[in-house]
């Protein structure tokens, strides 16, 4: 929402008046003066005016959890556990939601975030972040993979083809896959492309940001800010 409508939006204030408030100086957002009536204000503000607070401004949260195994994304499941109760000790957890989810056996990092402007910003298709993945397979992969995943594979069911995708190799089973987008299970069906299977799958980083190594399987901690700005 702008200022000038938030400040239209309070009873005793109409357009004009909210118009000469913010041209006196007199309201400030975050504890800074703001005349521009445009400015942008979400739940996350604190707003004042003469220095009467308008609107406290609830805390964002950023959180980065180390996602286990048999853990489902999902803010409630009858018959599995869920990623946000993980973080049950959050006092503010029932405002909370999953930036980018994990299936089930999927472990590593994954985004909270009661910041939907954010976290669709860390998830948008178009910004192709690189999502890198440390991938276990059953049989040895073939080295072919490497120049095919590069070019993109073919989806029948979606009749599309995936983005190019950097593979590197790191074992005979073991590799490292950076993918430039979010399919439908992508890096189990693009390894069945070549009749092998996925046995562990493990999200590293996404763009800039990299699970925490001190991170437990279940642990989490707070992003810290230039974390937060990377989206």
């Amino acid at each position: 929402m702008r200022l000038d409508r938030f400040l239209a939006n309070l009873p005793h204030l109409s357009h004009q008046q909210a118009r000469q408030l913010l041209a006196a100086g007199r309201v400030s957002v975050d504890g800074q003066p703001v005349r521009d009536g445009l400015h942008p204000i979400r739940v996350f503000n604190q707003v004042e005016l003469d220095g009467e607070v308008l609107q406290t401004g609830k805390p964002a949260r950023y959180l980065m959890l180390h996602k286990p195994r048999g853990c489902v994304s999902a803010t409630r499941d009858p018959l599995h556990p869920t990623v946000l109760e993980r973080v049950a000790d959050e006092a503010d957890r029932a405002d909370l939601h999953i930036a980018g989810r994990l299936d089930f056996n999927t472990t590593g990092l994954m985004l909270i975030t009661n910041d939907g402007l954010w976290s669709r910003r860390a998830t948008l298709p178009a910004s192709r972040l690189g999502k890198v993945y440390r991938v276990e397979t059953e049989d040895p992969i073939d080295p072919a993979c490497v120049e095919h995943f590069a070019r993109g594979l073919y989806f029948r069911f979606e009749d599309l083809t995936t983005l190019p995708a950097e593979l590197e190799l790191l074992g005979p089973r073991l590799a490292r896959l950076t993918l430039h987008e979010g399919r439908y299970h992508q890096v189990k069906r693009m390894f069945g492309h070549f009749g092998n299977k996925v046995t562990a799958l493990h999200r590293e980083s996404i763009g800039a940001v990299r699970l925490d190594p001190q991170l437990e399987p279940g642990e989490y901690r707070p992003l810290s800010a230039e974390e937060i700005a990377a989206f």
